[in-house]
């Protein structure tokens, strides 16, 4: 059986890959049990200087996590399964984003859910041509986690609510319009940057830099006053209202776009980003986050969106509560109280 992650050890670099391709590198339990495993060894290496995270081959870079495997936990074990992949991949996000060494992610081809988890974290955050990064959750029932409520609600202009709500996808260049990504390297050069990160001299940081080419234009900014007014509201129905009052094509299409959308996923995500923006770490957002994971994945929304989206793939999701009016505040306040304290969630000890 293939190695779901490959790790060497090259020149003062350490190299860990995703390599599951059949699934776009999704991240599974396993994974990340290894990814974590050989972070933990690599700290005490005096030999690796940084570790570069990528995948193997095909168009990953990661997908986001599996979500078969949760639906099956779900289905099979009252979800059991899926919270412990939950509470150890937010542990693995929140190693990333307190290691000791720079850890240089590299975002080529399709980065979202689980592979936004992996990357933002990340000191150093490599886009391409190839990127197509998003957090699309709120159309499977889930909300942007990993993270989503510490980076997303710190994004300029409420730029991170539009994310959140409507899974837009965002090319190499509108990441590093918006600081998702640090750099923007042409594809073609990786080969020769990777080689440079394990053998040249100097910070990690001016190595990338100097691979690094002016990114194109970032689309998403053409629309970025009209981002700002729409989703100025952390209450979902102002923002529905305020798409309605734009009499552009695009406020049209964002709406439409929400409207599909899980009810409750929106506004858990409204909430999540709304206070993830006062908490002080990623450790604290994490531990928030957890709390949500923890009830959304056994709610109704959860196993109707990976029906409708993925399974039988007719785009025809039955929400419960079917409506914005009818997600409740109580609701909410379920969803986001404290576990019992063996419940919650709480980062790794530092390697």
């Amino acid at each position: 059986m293939t190695a779901e992650v490959l790790s060497r050890v090259e020149g003062e670099a350490a190299v860990l890959s995703l390599n599951r391709p059949g699934a776009l590198h999704a991240l599974s339990l396993n994974m990340v049990r290894l990814l974590t495993a050989e972070l933990q060894q690599l700290a005490a290496s005096d030999a690796v200087r940084c570790i570069v995270l990528e995948h193997a081959i095909g168009r990953g870079f990661c997908a986001g996590g599996d979500i078969r495997a949760l639906l099956d936990s779900v289905q099979n074990e009252g979800g059991a399964s899926g919270r412990r992949f939950f509470y150890e991949e937010y542990q693995l996000d929140h190693l990333i984003g307190s290691y000791r060494k720079p850890v240089i992610a590299f975002m080529d081809g399709l980065t979202m859910g689980g592979g936004v988890g992996i990357s933002l974290p990340a000191q150093l955050r490599v886009a391409t041509e190839n990127t197509r990064f998003a957090m699309p959750e709120t159309g499977i029932g889930l909300f942007p986690d990993v993270g989503g409520g510490y980076f997303l609600s710190r994004l300029p202009q409420r730029m991170g609510r539009f994310l959140a709500l409507t899974g837009t996808q965002l090319d190499g260049a509108e990441c590093v319009a918006l600081g998702l990504a640090t750099h923007y390297v042409p594809a073609g050069a990786l080969p020769q940057l990777k080689a440079a990160l394990a053998h040249e001299a100097g910070e990690p940081a001016a190595i990338i830099e100097a691979y690094s080419a002016p990114p194109p234009a970032a689309r998403v900014l053409e629309h970025a006053s009209q981002i700002a007014a729409a989703f100025a509201s952390d209450r979902l129905e102002d923002v529905l209202q305020a798409l309605a009052r734009d009499d552009s094509e695009w406020a049209a299409s964002v709406r439409k776009q929400l409207q599909r959308k899980s009810p409750q996923a929106c506004k858990v995500a409204l909430r999540q980003l709304a206070l993830g923006e006062q908490l002080e770490t990623l450790a604290d957002d994490l531990r928030m986050e957890y709390r949500i994971a923890h009830r959304v994945l056994v709610r109704p929304d959860f196993s109707e969106g990976v029906r409708a989206v993925i399974i039988d793939k007719d785009n025809a999701p039955r929400w419960q509560p079917p409506a914005p009016e009818d997600v409740s505040d109580a609701l909410l306040d379920a969803i986001f109280a404290p576990l019992s304290p063996d419940e919650e969630w709480q980062p790794l000890t530092a390697p």
